[in-house]
């Protein structure tokens, strides 16, 4: 047997075995185990760990581990045993070294040596003398005495190095020394006779001798039947020389002979990875480690005594998970919606578990297998914390350390909640029952106290408040509260009476929950316990009575005790909740538990993927979610302002809304794909939407100057009005089967119906003080009343029978009939979406295929195209598009996420890319126009530094793309500077920067090879040119310039136009600078940016709100395109391209060969260049380091040497690293000679009498 410190073991193997030597681990989860010994008699080992300051014993298996000493251990390292006399003894190297003997069996424990010590290593025993042996390693000696420490003699003095481990035989001892690194031997009686017996070897540890010797046979009391003990009989120096012993933590019963099935009351205990368990029946207070896999942040914990099983929450897995007491048969109960579980608690009578989750601020209930879930509180939950039940009174507790600290009770189904105490909290962490004496304990983490309460809320008491500094994990079992701290990495305990405390594990990091229970032993019963109180799902044991529950998306039957899956519910949105009841059973109003609703609007529902989705008019976003509550998203999040009406096309999979903010009917694919605005001219606030997509109509009220109801096809075409004689017309539906409309009629406040064509109008209900919303199901109508906050039926027909669905409600907004009767019939779309590439729009007998706002749709296909021409306008956080003169389609805003002061926009038609400034960040970004990045590196940026939310050394101003070269120009306010970058992120550097530069806006004229800025220096702001990589700078203009603002260039036209926000004109001359003229100068107020889109020059004036536009060539024909848009900030025109024209364009295909920039020449040729910080190389594309050499040297292409004489340039013999000062070599002129190596020297040095080529060639063959 031997001790493995790195791998914390205890390991056995057979000597003398062949083939592989398998080694078996006896005992894992050791510390330091640093000495060992056999009980060859007993069939023991004892081991000492000088880390956790234990001394354990167990069978020679590793069965029946047991904790023998725990306290007054500092660093116990060597032990040996004396089985005869039944006495063990060990060396301790400590603060106070020592060596002492006990009992076996731990009885009679004494130090036996503790003066002249310092470092005791070694230690072994003479059995035939009776000597104890001993090394000091500080002191350097090997001194011996009688086993009770008497009569100590030396035996090596002074000489030695550093003793380790020491063992005897016969007359001789023999120890190994770490410094010398042998094994070395004496006469164990006068010292003499040392020898070296073994060097030179690596680290020598322990060492002992195998002989039969040292292990003499004796008959002892625990041979007959291990001593009628039922686990260890361990050797005693007593009278009857054994004793009976348990397992660590495990009490043995009154017979003294017997253990008990096991420890009786535990303390579960959740560290961040892993859990652990600590028995409370012995003193030792051992922890183990449970053998369960993945955790990985545990928190909070709790324990069934009926079945055995821990239970605890994972707040990095998201978890809450199970196991029996042991580690085995570890389960996943729950793992959806679940944020951060802090708090858990058991239900053991009804068989329910319960948590809190401060992220989805939460109080939840499940069975205790993880079904049936069913949230029980969702409202006015800041921080939940801890949780416990009181099963026996049916009422649960919890605590809340958000923003005002509160401890709170309920009865055990969530209802009648009060708050207990909300005075003198900070964050009431931690919280125990006291079921048989009626009081709430509680441990604070800020107020550092732990209080105490009658559970009804009077008699506060402070029981603890000193050295309290982090309070988290806290429960209570008989008369002690056990608590961890996160601060003092801790447990401790305190009487509940005395306040007494003690410390049950010191300096253990990471501590989080903790529950203190009996292992078996169950307190209490309630009338849930008998077959789960007669329920189908959930039991819930109340102050009042029993009550059956039932999880998420069921009902309870009228016998109050069956859940079933409801087959119809009304559903209905009041402010931020929605809420449903379900028709069939009489269980009232339950909220859908949804996050994030603020001020649900309009509702519909999807049947066949069991969704709901709703409009929000204070976030201005449609959303949906499943009817349970999970999985909520938003589907259209931009472009809508008051979105009051919608519905689901439930064949076409399409979700269309009316918003009367924007004067719109649009539709979207469900997942918000594909958006296009069906109808939006002659629209007076279009409110209430619905749709009878077997026919391929819709129909909307509208509630403007004239409010009426209209029908239109689904592709919003053939519009006409059905009832015009009418008020403000709500919730309009259709009875499907009977083929009516119904609706609200909020001016006179009556219920009417017509036929689908708007006549026979019957009047179903005119004595309502106040309908609102409206829907029908079957041979009924359900409808909100806002005056009486109710809802109610009647027969669809009469309006007689009423009944009272419910009461109490506050603006109930819309109300609908979740039932798959409402979404029935057949049409063209329901097969492949008709195989159209975006929309299927239901029509009278037969669809339309329709395509995204902007998109066009192939002639002879169904697919769509992605426009070619359009203008792309920015406000301050979004970005639009429109296409001027287009009738299909108005302006629409782009699904862009993120935009934040957006200053200037350009366009990539090729990759189909807008960019961006972001003028918060200070960096340029790009999109696609449904919003998705496509790049691997999200946004692209033109930014060094992310993480700083202002970016100093960079501040883009304006830029412009060069769609040939892939590069985008860009100026830079902070270095007054004009910076190319590729458009895929890389940086190519700076092309523009002078002394009194201030270059802002910026237009590439990339089909020339130019650029055009505006230079506004201080009171003299110029117009300049120059070619795209800096060079051949001239100014255009300097007069009649005040605040130029923006540029743009026809290439085709050959014209430049800018803007002159000061001056407030527009102005345009050639690409020379030569005809200068005025365009327009009137009645322009603020104008920001300019473009030109076919045959017209547009500009957006800011202070106007508008986009307006004139005709290019002549100033005339202006007309205003767009107004009332807000904070208007850049408008860029994109032109079809010709791919052809694109393709001849020198720097189209692979940047011309160009490692950095191409500039294209007048006579179609490319031509390199390079950013400031580099030059260009002698093969003419490629940039590099600037050379440092002076012009009568030459100038090696690359390695160490960078400069060498110019003589030396093909003088045969290569000096540059890299041999180019050889290559490309002139071959010499008619007047000169060349030397064999390549050098060229005048023809009439050659063969006169001195060498002159470097390899003496001009000297040789003279004579010849």
């Amino acid at each position: 047997f031997w001790t493995d410190v790195s791998e914390e073991a205890i390991k056995q193997t057979y000597i003398n075995q062949t083939g592989n030597v398998v080694q078996n681990v006896i005992i894992s989860g050791l510390v330091s185990p640093d000495g060992l010994a056999c009980d060859w008699i007993g069939k023991k080992l004892y081991w000492t760990d000088s880390e956790t300051n234990r001394i354990e014993v167990a069978n020679l298996n590793g069965t029946s581990r047991k904790v023998l000493f725990w306290q007054d251990l500092d660093q116990p390292r060597a032990i040996a045993l004396d089985p005869a006399h039944g006495y063990m003894y060990w060396t301790d190297w400590g603060e106070t070294p020592r060596i002492e003997r006990a009992g076996m069996d731990s009885s009679t424990r004494k130090i036996i040596v503790d003066s002249d010590i310092y470092w005791p290593n070694g230690l072994t025993i003479d059995l035939d003398e009776q000597k104890l042996y001993w090394a000091d390693a500080k002191l350097s000696f090997i001194h011996r005495a009688n086993l009770d420490g008497s009569f100590r003699q030396k035996v090596v003095e002074g000489s030695l190095t550093h003793p380790f481990a020491l063992t005897l035989s016969g007359d001789t001892l023999y120890w190994t020394d770490w410094q010398t690194r042998s094994i070395h031997a004496c006469n164990k009686r006068t010292g003499e006779k040392r020898r070296e017996i073994l060097s030179a070897l690596y680290s020598p540890m322990d060492i002992q001798v195998l002989s039969p010797d040292r292990q003499p046979y004796f008959h002892t009391p625990c041979e007959e039947n291990n001593g009628g003990c039922s686990h260890l009989c361990l050797l005693s120096p007593r009278d009857p020389f054994y004793s009976c012993a348990c397992p660590t933590g495990v009490q043995l019963e009154d017979d003294g002979r017997t253990c008990k099935s096991g420890a009786e009351e535990v303390l579960l205990l959740a560290r961040r990875t892993d859990l652990r368990r600590i028995s409370l029946d012995m003193p030792d207070f051992t922890d183990i480690i449970l053998q369960i896999d993945n955790i990985r942040h545990a928190i909070a914990i709790d324990y069934d005594p009926v079945e055995g099983y821990i239970y605890w929450t994972d707040d990095d897995v998201r978890a809450i998970r199970r196991a029996y007491l042991d580690g085995s048969g570890a389960q996943t109960l729950v793992t959806t919606e679940i944020n951060h579980p802090d708090g858990i608690a058991v239900d053991w009578v009804a068989r329910n578990l319960y948590w809190t989750d401060t992220g989805t601020d939460r109080i939840e209930v499940t069975r205790l297998n993880g079904t049936s879930r069913k949230i029980l509180i969702s409202e006015n939950l800041d921080e939940p914390r801890a949780i416990v039940l009181n099963p026996v009174m049916g009422y649960m507790y919890w605590t809340d350390w958000g923003e005002s600290p509160k401890i709170e009770c309920a009865y055990l189904d969530g209802s009648e909640r009060r708050v207990l105490v909300n005075t003198s909290l900070g964050w009431p962490n931690g919280l125990a029952l006291d079921l048989e004496k009626d009081k709430l304990y509680w441990g604070d983490a800020k107020t550092d106290k732990i209080e105490v309460i009658n559970v009804d809320g009077t008699m506060r008491k402070t029981l603890l408040e000193d050295k309290l500094p982090h309070i988290f994990g806290f429960t209570l079992l008989g008369d002690y509260i056990y608590w961890t701290d996160w601060q003092r990495r801790s447990i401790e305990r305190v009487h509940k009476i005395k306040a007494s405390r003690d410390i049950i594990i010191d300096q253990l990091p990471d501590l989080m929950g903790l529950k203190a229970t009996s292992v078996t032993k169950v307190f209490g019963t309630n009338s849930c316990a008998e077959n789960n109180g007669g329920c189908s799902h959930l039991c819930f044991f109340t102050p009042q009575e029993t009550r059956c529950a039932c999880p998420i998306g069921l009902e309870l039957l009228s016998d109050m005790k069956t859940c079933i899956i409801p087959e119809a519910f009304l559903v209905f949105t009041s402010r931020a909740a929605i809420h449903r009841i379900s028709l069939e059973t009489n269980n009232n109003d339950v909220a859908i538990p949804l996050t994030g609703v603020k001020e649900a609007s309009a509702l519909d529902f999807d049947v066949s993927d069991n969704r709901i989705y709703w409009t929000d008019v204070s976030l201005k976003t449609i959303s949906r979610a499943f009817m349970n509550g999970s999985s909520v998203e938003h589907v259209i999040e931009f472009g809508l302002d008051y979105p009051e009406g919608m519905a689901v096309d439930w064949m076409g999979k399409n979700l269309y809304w009316a918003d009367t903010g924007t004067n719109r009917i649009e539709v979207a694919r469900l997942d918000g794909q594909y958006r296009q605005v069906l109808v939006w001219k002659d629209l007076d606030n279009p409110r209430s939407l619905a749709l009878d997509p077997t026919k391929g109509y819709m129909y909307w009220t509208e509630w403007g100057g004239k409010p009426r109801i209209v029908r239109a096809y689904m592709d919003g075409t053939n519009s006409i009005t059905l009832v015009d004689k009418v008020g403000r017309a709500n919730d309009l539906t259709i009875d499907y089967a009977d083929q009516r409309l119904y609706w609200t009629d909020l001016d006179t406040s009556m219920i009417e119906s017509s036929n689908m064509l708007g006549q026979e109008r019957e009047i179903i209900a005119d004595d309502l003080p106040h309908p609102f919303g409206l829907t029908q199901y079957s041979d009924y109508i359900y409808w909100t009343d806002w005056n009486l906050h109710s809802i109610e039926r009647a027969d669809k027909t009469s309006g007689k029978n009423r009944t009272l669905i419910q009461g109490h409600l506050d603006f109930v907004m819309d109300i609908l009939v979740f039932h798959s009767s409402r979404q029935d019939g057949l049409n063209d779309c329901v097969q492949n979406n008709g195989h159209c590439g975006h929309l299927c729009l239901a029509i009278p007998n037969g669809f339309r295929c329709g395509c995204a706002a902007h998109y066009t749709l192939d002639p002879n296909s169904r697919n769509c195209s992605s426009p070619a021409s359009f203008l792309l306008f920015s406000q301050k956080s979004a970005i639009s598009r429109m296409i001027p003169d287009d009738q299909q389609s108005p302006d629409i805003i782009l699904p862009m996420h993120g935009l934040r002061n957006v200053k200037a926009i350009d366009y990539d038609p090729l990759d189909k890319f807008i960019y961006w400034v972001d003028g918060r960040q200070n960096i340029i970004k790009r999109a696609k126009d449904d919003g998705t990045q496509a790049s691997l590196h999200g946004p692209f940026t033109v930014m060094s530094t992310p993480n700083q939310s202002q970016n100093p050394e960079k501040q883009p101003h304006d830029l412009s793309i060069d769609i040939y070269s892939h590069t985008l120009y860009w100026t830079c306010e902070a270095t007054n500077s004009v910076n190319v970058h590729r458009l895929n992120g890389e940086s190519i550097g700076m092309v523009l920067r002078g002394d009194h530069d201030k270059p802002r806006a910026i237009v590439v004229n990339a089909e020339r090879g130019y650029m055009y800025f505006t230079n506004m220096q201080e009171r003299a702001p110029k117009i300049e040119r120059a070619a795209l990589d800096g060079t051949e700078r001239e100014v255009l203009f300097t007069t009649g310039l005040i605040r130029p603002v923006a540029l743009v260039i026809d290439n085709k036209l050959g014209k430049l136009f800018w803007v002159d926000a000061d001056l407030k004109r527009i102005e345009s001359c050639d690409l020379s600078g030569a005809n200068r003229v005025t365009l327009e100068d009137s009645n322009i107020l603020q104008p920001m940016g300019l473009t030109v889109l076919g045959n017209h020059l547009y500009w957006i004036d800011r202070q106007q709100q508008m986009i307006e536009r004139v005709e290019k060539m002549n100033g005339y024909k202006r007309t205003r395109i767009q107004g009332r848009i807000a904070h208007l900030t850049g408008i860029h025109a994109v032109e079809e391209l010709d791919m052809e024209e694109f393709s001849v364009h020198p720097c189209s295909r692979n940047n011309g060969g160009c490692s950095h920039i191409c500039i294209a020449k007048g006579d179609g040729t490319p031509r390199c260049s390079c950013p400031e910080h580099l030059v260009l190389l002698q093969n003419l594309l490629t940039c590099g380091e600037p050379p440092t050499c002076s012009p009568d040297q030459f100038t090696c292409a690359t390695g160490e040497i960078d400069c060498i004489p110019m003589a030396w340039r093909c003088d045969g013999f290569p000096e540059c690293d890299d041999q180019s000062d050889e290559d490309n070599c002139p071959i010499c002129s008619a007047s000169q000679f060349q030397c064999e190596k390549g050098q060229c020297i005048d023809a009439h040095l050659r063969c006169n009498g001195e060498i002159d080529c470097q390899d003496k060639s001009d000297e040789a063959d003279c004579d010849s």
